[in-house]
């Protein structure tokens, strides 16, 4: 399989960033792109949340099909969709296959514990977890691979890699541990920044690159995540213990979000490595960053 987006999907995304740019002052069409590329990257995920609301709209009890089947076998073609046409490579597929794994495990447990639940009914459940919830997680995945290739993004100064990944693996056991032992989530969200804290996430729109503090950027994810967590539960989707369709996620889910995006972060550059640049600060990172003044979306 070749790499990379296909030729006219290169096309129309040049042919788009263009006329923003003739059209718009210099910073206005700066943040159009940046709106664009950011919707462009999350296509996977938003798609699963617009399935959510429409099968939530439609469906009836008496259908053929339960509304959890017909949400994975939606995933699973749109997946199908997607790399056959190109906007997923075979890399970033690698990456969301871990996500799903990681994702489903973490699903079962946290099931089982009592922390959520799935009510509605479903031949494709095991252990009363619908199997389409491994593609909720894996629309992470996605995006976070998605939004690395179409930024151009670099991450620098990357610290060591196997610190970055014991630092996964903690926040990753504690989401199990914190069941049976102390909570260990503060000391984490304190590891995050002493690690992370001086890594710049580099990115480009256009010719021109940025940076955000990485730790800022996982922060305002992890709302956007919140959000996208509200329509699941509004749908009635999922339910968190005690919780009903017309109370909104508690805000303590933001935390375990913004943790949770280190655990999706270290296992997106398990696979895409050549984003980070270890010790490399500033005019060095920035002057790492192709040049894409006429094209949308890094590539």
């Amino acid at each position: 399989m070749r790499k990379g987006p296909s030729k006219t999907t290169r096309q129309i995304e040049a042919a788009l960033g263009r006329a923003v740019r003739r059209r718009l002052p210099h910073w206005a069409g700066e943040l159009v792109l940046f709106g664009l590329k950011q919707a462009w990257a999350c296509l996977f995920g938003g798609l699963m949340l617009v399935a959510l609301l429409v099968s939530k709209a439609l469906w009836q009890p008496g259908w053929a099909i339960a509304r959890y089947d017909a949400l994975f076998v939606f995933a699973l073609l749109v997946q199908i969709i997607m790399l056959a046409a190109r906007l997923e490579t075979a890399r970033e597929a690698r990456v969301i296959l871990l996500f799903h794994l990681t994702g489903t495990a973490m699903e079962w447990f946290k099931v089982g514990a009592g922390s959520w639940a799935y009510p509605e009914p479903g031949l494709l459940k095991i252990m009363g977890v619908p199997l389409f919830s491994g593609f909720m997680y894996a629309s992470v995945g996605s995006y976070m691979a998605r939004v690395i290739r179409i930024f151009a993004m670099r991450f620098a100064p990357y610290p060591p890699f196997a610190v970055t990944t014991l630092l996964a693996g903690a926040i990753y056991v504690n989401f199990f541990a914190h069941h049976y032992l102390p909570d260990a989530r503060l000391a984490l969200f304190a590891a995050t920044v002493l690690v992370f804290g001086r890594t710049r996430v580099w990115f480009t729109i256009g010719a021109r690159a940025y940076w955000m503090p990485l730790p800022l950027a996982a922060f305002l994810t992890s709302l956007f995540l919140w959000l996208a967590e509200n329509v699941g539960t509004l749908t009635g989707t999922w339910l968190y213990a005690g919780q009903t369709t017309l109370n909104a996620v508690s805000l303590t889910k933001i935390g375990s979000w913004y943790l949770l995006l280190y655990v999706s972060f270290v296992t997106v550059t398990l696979v895409m490595r050549d984003a980070l640049e270890p010790g490399v600060r500033g005019s060095r990172a920035k002057a790492a960053l192709p040049a894409e003044a006429d094209r949308w979306p890094g590539q």
